[in-house]
């Protein structure tokens, strides 16, 4: 017999089973969900290592006599948290934070309210920014004593913790100072910064600091690695790992910063007297191309630059090609002994001031003579002289001279950008007229520097010696390394074409139009010109005015100095033998008077009568001592770092020169020759008119 029988508490007990059944299947598997969750996803726990980073620098830029022109130091940000601050210490945070690092209160005070003038209360304040290494360790300083005072309370963050927030000071990259200002900008030039990993270094963008920037660059970073203690701190035992940084390479001058502030203040108070635009200056050794002074009235300040300030960025030394006018004439003299057409005694017809050329065109002169040798030709500017004497050359000869001399081509020196200027096609001066127009300098553009370089061959052989600003790199470990110019020296002419040229440049200052660049007991030569400038095609009332030569003792020191007017405006000034020349002088007496130069001891009650050369009322005796900053820069310690592998320079052994006696710079066994620069080219300009008269453009002064 079949018993049956449904038993309604054992199905309800057998529902409650499979319902805990469930439940369970359903637990564990979240349960392994989230195990399996666990072992896929990171971890955020603290790590075991720690790193302490130790960022590497950019070098520094120093001066002949050892002083600092441009120099990078670490940048630190301070921030607090606005709510953290107790209020009824604010006044005591924002006083002591004013005393430890200098920043006056009120400016603290200020970066606790934000544009429309409410005070922040939530969130990270930027409190300072672009504090040194110096400020960073007070203020870390200080942080402790906050939270020993505790002047912080602890405020909830996103996730509901309590958390004590302090004073917090971020390296936050590399800043570029520039202690001296305007000096020697902008030679020097100026630096932008660039982010990178969200730390900032500077980078050149203009002169020196972007033509050696991959030299003097931050190398490579160092750090210190190993196990951390419970505070965070690297402990330091065998299994740690310490690499050390690479900073850049010092850059040392061969401008000597007592000669160029002297130097500066001289042409400022000149400009003021002529009424300039601008003045240009510029002296080197003639022999070996160092750049003891290189400097403009236009300068600013790198580490501070202006709207004002943008027109004063380029190197007119470089990159501002002009016509030169009479300046350009002893060069094509040079081109016709060299090739011995001429001779310093060939006489030549001068017409009296006056010669046509076919129907249309004259050539006139200032100074009117029947005839004139060819020394008397450069002594007296003839622009009827010197086209003669182009056309004993044909127009192959004649460019090709100009070419040898270095003109429509890099002068090689190390600036960033450098522009070529400009001579006619062998086509045009071909034709007499144009031959005759560029003989004294018109229907051209010449750069500053390619004149220089081109009037160092008449004091130095007939080698045209490159402009060298830069003496040697130096790296941490002391050791000097010098590159080689991307153009190097020119052979323009030989010696005695050169002696021929050097002896007529001194008779030019002796009874021609640069007497008053007369110095005695000193050997001085050169060669005025003042040209027209041109615009929209027409030359207008307006002048360059220069004067190229050199001064050398009979102690072996010889110089080469150039010196370019631009746009004298005051009455007559204009003239180069007003304005170009008295500069030149003043600074040839600056080089006596800081031991460049011994001349010989000869009485001139004219020279101890001449004024100032700074345009006040004191004596050259009262103003001869160097015009310096209070302080030299010290030597730094240094980290002692490895040297960089990737760097394809050999060093070599050199002795620290010794001023102001100037040395021949002795070449290395091997250097590396710097990479071409990529400069930007000159833009086409318009055909150059025909030259105004002599008597209208001023060309014989």
């Amino acid at each position: 017999m079949d018993h049956t029988q449904d038993n309604p508490a054992m199905q309800k007990r057998s529902k409650k089973i499979s319902y805990l059944f469930i439940a369970i299947v359903i637990l564990m598997t979240l349960l392994l969900f989230s195990i399996l969750k666990t072992i896929t996803t990171d971890r955020h726990i603290p790590t075991q290592q720690a790193i302490m980073h130790d960022r590497a620098l950019r070098g520094k830029i120093i001066s002949a006599d050892d002083y600092t022109l441009s120099r990078s130091y670490k940048s630190f940000n301070a921030y607090v948290r606005a709510e953290s601050i107790a209020p009824e210490k604010f006044e005591l945070f924002t006083r002591l934070f004013s005393i430890y690092s200098g920043i006056p209160q009120d400016e603290i005070e200020k970066r606790f309210y934000n544009k429309k003038g409410k005070r922040i209360t939530h969130g990270n304040v930027l409190i300072a920014k672009h504090l040194n290494a110096k400020q960073a360790m007070q203020l870390r300083s200080l942080a402790v004593k906050f939270n020993r005072l505790k002047l912080f309370r602890s405020v909830k963050n996103r996730a509901g913790i309590m958390v004590r927030y302090g004073l917090d000071i971020i390296e936050t990259g590399e800043s570029r100072s520039f202690p001296l200002h305007d000096t020697l900008s902008p030679v020097l030039g100026y630096v932008h910064k660039k982010e990178e990993e969200g730390y900032s270094r500077p980078e050149g963008k203009k002169g020196l600091e972007r033509q050696y920037n991959k030299f003097i660059a931050a190398k490579q970073d160092g750090y210190f690695k190993g196990k951390r203690d419970v505070g965070g701190n690297v402990i330091h035992d065998k299994n740690s790992i310490e690499k050390m940084r690479v900073d850049g390479k010092n850059m040392h001058l061969n401008i000597p910063l007592s000669l160029q502030r002297r130097i500066e203040k001289m042409i400022d108070a000149m400009k003021q007297e002529i009424d300039a635009d601008e003045i240009l200056i510029g002296i080197m050794e003639s022999q070996t191309g160092n750049v003891l002074a290189l400097a403009t009235s236009e300068r600013y300040d790198p580490g501070h630059i202006r709207s004002q300030d943008i027109p004063k960025l380029d190197l007119k030394f470089a990159e501002y090609p002009y016509e030169a006018g009479s300046v350009l004439k002893p060069i094509t003299l040079a081109i016709a002994l060299e090739h011995g057409v001429v001779t310093p005694q060939t006489i030549f017809n001068t017409y009296n001031g006056r010669f046509k050329i076919g129907k249309k065109r004259t050539i006139t002169d200032d100074e009117k003579f029947a005839s004139l040798s060819a020394t008397d030709i450069i002594v007296h500017s003839s622009n009827i002289g010197i086209s003669q004497i182009s056309w004993r050359l044909t127009g192959e000869e004649f460019r090709n001279g100009l070419l040898a001399f270095g003109l429509s081509k890099p002068s090689g020196i190390d600036l960033s950008r450098e522009l070529t200027g400009r001579i006619k096609s062998l086509h045009l001066l071909n034709n007499q007229m144009h031959r005759a127009n560029s003989s004294y300098g018109y229907g051209m553009l010449v750069t500053f520097a390619q004149l220089w370089k081109a009037y160092s061959a008449f004091n130095n052989d007939g080698v045209a010696v490159t402009p060298r600003i830069v003496d040697y790199l130096e790296d941490t470990k002391g050791r000097h390394f010098i590159l080689t110019p991307t153009q190097g020296d020119l052979h323009p002419i030989g010696k005695r074409a050169a002696d021929q040229i050097h002896d007529i440049l001194k008779e030019v200052v002796k009874r021609g139009t640069g007497v008053k660049a007369q110095y005695p007991g000193l050997e001085v030569g050169g060669k005025t010109g003042t040209a027209h400038i041109a615009k929209h095609g027409r030359y207008v009332r307006e002048y360059h005015s220069s004067f190229y030569g050199f001064v050398n003792d009979d102690k072996g020191h010889k110089y080469t100095i150039g010196v370019l007017v631009i746009r004298a405006k005051k009455w007559h000034k204009y003239f180069a033998s007003q304005s170009a020349v008295p500069t030149f002088k003043k600074a040839v007496r600056i080089l006596v008077d800081q031991g460049y130069l011994e001349p010989k001891e000869v009485e001139d009650q004219q020279l101890k009568a001449d004024i100032s050369l700074y345009g006040d009322a004191t004596t050259d005796t009262e103003v001869s001592a160097p015009i310096l900053p209070p302080e030299p820069k010290t030597k730094e310690s240094e980290p002692k770092v490895a040297p960089q592998k990737s760097q394809k320079i050999v060093p070599v052994v050199k002795k620290k020169r010794k001023l102001p006696t100037p040395k021949k710079r002795k070449k290395p066994p091997t250097a590396v020759t710097m990479p071409p620069q990529k400069t930007k080219p000159a833009p086409k300009p318009k055909p150059a008119p025909v030259a105004p008269p002599a008597n209208d453009a001023g060309d014989l002064f």
